[in-house]
């Protein structure tokens, strides 16, 4: 008998089963001591407590990510205000702050281990590094630039701020060859910031909602690290050679031609002036200038004129150096030019030729004032008697009517006030002009106002890369360039308004069928082209050879508004549609052309388009339709790449 207080235990049976029979009551379940109760509380936990420490690393990766998109605006500014030394301080902090974040994202690299998230996650990664990348490339830029904040009117340190404009130009140029070579590092960083940017995937991101931005500012990315490295690893040759252009170690001779695009060409317009310049330790001055007549004349003897010349400008039978630039290929009309100029008795040695046109003496001048040579004031205003800028009015007066001065003066006219405009530049301080200068250069550079043309193969190759040489590109997709050339249509180019209008027509099975509709408006009257009487023959009718130039192996299929049957040729690795049209004061033309392309498109794919503006050319507005809708609508005033979706 068991002790009292003790129950009896006895071995093989089950107490909580005895229990149950005695009391009547039912036996506990065992299953919340069970393996099957603990295991998926012990998940559960541990997913808890794991996405709580997750939330709480991400939610600190978060602040360090609005850290960092504060700081990266405000290094934007910095760098937009044109401020070298504040924009290189505030890069550096925003690398630091891509530092703090890369450490935050490191702290839950184990997202990386997780199927799917894995993807996104790692594109976070590489987009940090691609990140980290281009902030230094940016950095080593500024901090290149800084001992020449002065001399390019930008804000920062001022190294040379001792001496004249001259000196510290010389002393610019010459230092320049320490920092060029810092081009090499800036290329390295961009070439890592691609191949980061590169290994993201926009496809993995939906079309749709908030996703649809955050894939588009992926394939943003992409094309901006592209075309970054191309420029640089492109515009290096010309980079690495600019000292020795500058004249640094020897001077550098280049003749300047005037184009008048007011009386437009192939390249950007009739040839009216020219100048030599000679550069030494990158002070420029002016050797000579003259107009193209006197050029002409110093040639003993000229080649037949070409069928351009022979059959649409009445009564030239030669070819004269001032209508050489007929190719819109401006490297191949330098080379007909300096075949004659080969043949000049004026002929002086030349490093290469810059082409500029009326657009830059009045950006220029916008800038500055007014500017006095050779007697006379020019200005950038409006003047009444043509409803254009004073300065081209006065230039055309030089170059056309008859007058009492001194030919000699009506010659030197050009380098007189490129001489007068650069001396006004440098006399003044570089907070004052210089700046916006250089800025307003590289827009004309960009626009094709300036065009240039070099011996130095290496540096032409740089020019061409950058599209500042007027070349016509290779394209893979379609291809457009609408080049006008004025024949014996006084300066109607001053007057007449161009728009163009691109219809595709995309079949089912990918054939594509393409309209250009050409638009010229003059609403102007005309010009008294009487000189004797102190008339000014600025505006009257235009006699305009048109050259449509599309992807090479194109049909025409029909056309109208020639007055000419419109010729089919290949040229520069395109081929050309060739017409002619007049356009008179207070009137209106239109040419049309249709053609197939030759290629069909695959189905659900795009289609790239490039349009190439003609030097010398202002804003033309274009219209682009796909299957009857429009889908593009803008003023073309560089050269323009479209992708579109049929």
């Amino acid at each position: 008998m068991a002790k009292p207080g003790f129950e009896k235990i006895e071995f093989g049976s089950n107490q909580e089963e005895d229990r149950e029979i005695k009391t009547g009551k039912p036996k506990k379940s065992s299953f919340f001591r069970s393996k099957k109760f603990i295991i998926p509380v012990i998940v559960i936990l541990v997913i808890g407590v794991f996405s709580v420490i997750t939330g709480i690393k991400a939610q600190k990766a978060y602040k360090s990510g609005l850290q960092l998109k504060n700081q990266a605006k405000i290094a934007y500014e910095a760098a937009k205000k044109q401020n070298v030394v504040l924009a290189s301080a505030e890069l550096k902090k925003t690398q630091q702050d891509i530092d703090i974040l890369q450490k935050d994202i490191d702290d839950i690299s184990y997202l990386g281990y997780i199927p799917l998230v894995n993807y996104y996650y790692n594109d976070i990664k590489h987009l940090l590094n691609a990140s980290s990348y281009g902030v230094s490339a940016a950095v080593f830029t500024a901090d290149s630039l800084i001992p020449y904040a002065d001399v390019l009117g930008l804000k920062g340190e001022k190294s040379f701020i001792e001496g004249s404009a001259q000196d510290r130009i010389r002393i610019a140029v010459k230092t320049m060859g320490k920092v060029v070579p810092k081009i090499d590092e800036i290329e390295s960083e961009l070439t890592k910031a691609k191949e980061e940017v590169d290994q993201i995937d926009p496809n993995r991101y939906p079309d749709f909602w908030k996703f649809k931005t955050i894939r588009e500012q992926i394939v943003t990315a992409r094309a901006l690290a592209d075309n970054g490295i191309i420029a640089v690893e492109q515009g290096k040759p010309l980079i690495k050679v600019l000292p020795k252009l500058l004249g640094e170690s020897e001077q550098k001779k280049y003749l300047v031609l005037f184009q008048n695009d007011k009386e437009l060409r192939p390249t950007g317009g009739f040839i009216t002036f020219y100048a030599v310049f000679r550069v030494e330790e990158g002070v420029i001055r002016i050797d000579s200038s003259s107009d193209i007549y006197n050029l002409d004349k110093s040639i003993r003897s000229h080649p037949p004129a070409p069928e351009i010349i022979l059959d649409y400008l009445p009564k030239v039978y030669t070819l004269n150096i001032r209508d050489s630039n007929l190719s819109p290929d401006f490297v191949e009309s330098m080379k007909t030019f300096n075949s004659l100029y080969e043949k000049s008795s004026m002929k002086t040695d030349i490093d290469g030729i810059i082409a500029l046109d009326t657009n830059v003496l009045v950006s220029f001048l916008s800038i500055l004032g007014e500017v006095s040579a050779g007697g006379t004031t020019f200005h950038s205003k409006i003047d009444k008697r043509c409803d254009c800028p004073q300065v081209v009015y006065v230039l055309e007066q030089f170059a056309d009517q008859p007058v009492n001065r001194v030919r000699e003066d009506r010659k030197a006219i050009l380098g007189d006030l490129l001489y007068a405009t650069m001396q006004k530049a440098l006399s003044s301080s570089p907070k004052l002009y210089w700046g916006k200068l250089f800025q307003q250069a590289l827009k004309d550079i960009e626009e094709k106002h300036i065009i240039f043309y070099l011996n130095d193969k290496d540096a032409q190759k740089g020019l061409e890369a950058l599209n500042w040489a007027g070349r016509i590109k290779e394209y893979s997709g379609d291809y457009l360039h609408i080049n006008d050339a004025n024949f014996a249509g006084a300066k109607a180019n001053m007057y007449v308004k161009q728009s163009v209008k691109m219809e595709y027509d995309i079949a089912d099975n990918g054939e594509v069928n393409k309209t250009i509709t050409v638009t010229y408006k003059n609403p102007y009257p005309h010009s008294d082209c009487n000189l004797e009487r102190g008339g000014l023959c600025l505006n009257a009718t235009l006699r305009d050879f048109v050259r449509v130039y599309v992807p090479k192996g194109s049909v025409l299929l029909s056309s109208k508004g020639s007055e000419v049957k419109v010729g089919t040729k290949e040229d520069l690795g395109k081929t050309v549609f060739e017409g002619f049209l007049t356009v008179k004061p207070l009137g209106k033309s239109e040419t049309v052309y249709k053609y197939k392309l030759p290629f069909k498109l695959e189905k659900n794919s795009t289609l790239p388009v490039m349009i190439q503006k003609q030097p010398g050319t202002g804003t033309i507005p274009y219209q682009v339709y796909v299957n009857g809708k429009k889908v593009e609508a803008f003023n073309l005033i560089v050269d323009k790449e479209l992708i579109l979706k049929p």
